[in-house]
């Protein structure tokens, strides 16, 4: 598999504070630079974590396997309306309503590009009403089952996983994507459902990458002061998890976001080297993601210039 070759190459608590954090504003204030801060590749993998190995397409027809191809190919709209078809198919599947808000996301995060008056540019967009009305439709009815199976069994880890996954896939919506200054509840949720998932499951490859995607940002876009609001953040521990979770034995799309979270930390701390060798092993994978082709594009450039 080239992930795990690339890999070889390439890399040798949650209670509520609102009180204590003082004024509403300032809490929107602070959450909403989490959100800003985080374009994540925190995004779909989308099965559970004993997912198959099988092939894409594998028994005549669409699968989860193949929505999540289209996805980390870059093809959202694609991904998208998969992941319905899966969802239509049988409505107690939260690994799909997870992966169609995140396919959902991506396309409003394309049509709006760098536009910085995102209210004007999202009013602008005729396909992204649709796509919002869609997306939290699908995070509110994901929600709703995963609480059920909760209320049914609290030791669901799955339906605990896909709840806090949901819930960070609305926060990085609206505060990162849109701007707006909501979703603090969903972002204490996503965290304590992650931290009791790791709790019971340390090895559990995506609680892992979410939660230090969480520690990373905390830790390095928040001031010093604020960073105990949202419950701290550690970034050479986020490092390391991230690192330690690409490494782990897994299946091939968790495996894939893993290594996309892994990439985009090491672009973000400027190790470029190391960041070139991850996003050619991805490209391999997944030759039709653009944002792997422009940074490798990019570096290519750099490097032949005087």
């Amino acid at each position: 598999m080239r992930i795990r070759e690339t890999l070889a190459d390439g890399v040798a608590n949650g209670g509520s504070l609102r009180a204590a954090a003082g004024s509403p504003r300032r809490i929107d204030r602070v959450v909403a630079a989490v959100g800003i801060a985080t374009g994540l590749w925190v995004s779909a993998a989308g099965a559970p974590q004993s997912a198959s190995h099988a092939p894409p397409g594998q028994g005549g027809g669409r699968t989860l396997l193949d929505a999540q191809r289209a996805f980390y190919n870059a093809r959202y709209d694609e991904a998208a309306a998969q992941a319905l078809e899966l969802r239509s198919a049988d409505p107690d599947d939260l690994a799909a309503y997870e992966l169609r808000t995140s396919a959902l996301h991506f396309q409003i995060k394309a049509a709006l590009g760098g536009e910085r008056d995102r209210s004007k540019a999202l009013k602008q967009c005729e396909e992204c009403r649709e796509w919002m009305d869609a997306f939290l439709s699908d995070t509110a009815a994901g929600r709703t089952l995963a609480r059920a199976k909760l209320a049914a069994d609290p030791e669901d880890d799955v339906a605990l996983f896909f709840l806090g996954k949901l819930d960070l896939n609305y926060v990085w919506l609206q505060l990162g994507t849109l701007g707006r200054r909501t979703g603090w509840d969903e972002y204490w949720e996503a965290r304590r459902s992650l931290d009791a998932v790791l709790k019971r499951q340390p090895e559990h490859v995506r609680a892992r990458v979410a939660r230090g995607w969480i520690d990373y940002i905390v830790d390095t876009r928040m001031p010093r002061g604020t960073r105990w609001i949202l419950g701290g953040g550690n970034k050479k521990r986020a490092l390391a998890t991230i690192r330690e979770a690409a490494a782990t034995e897994a299946d091939f799309f968790i495996k894939a976001e893993a290594m996309f979270a892994l990439w985009d930390l090491h672009v973000r701390e400027q190790n470029l080297a190391e960041a070139v060798t991850l996003a050619q092993g991805l490209a391999r994978d997944f030759p039709e993601n653009r944002e792997l082709v422009k940074f490798l594009d990019a570096q290519q450039n750099r490097a032949s210039q005087p």
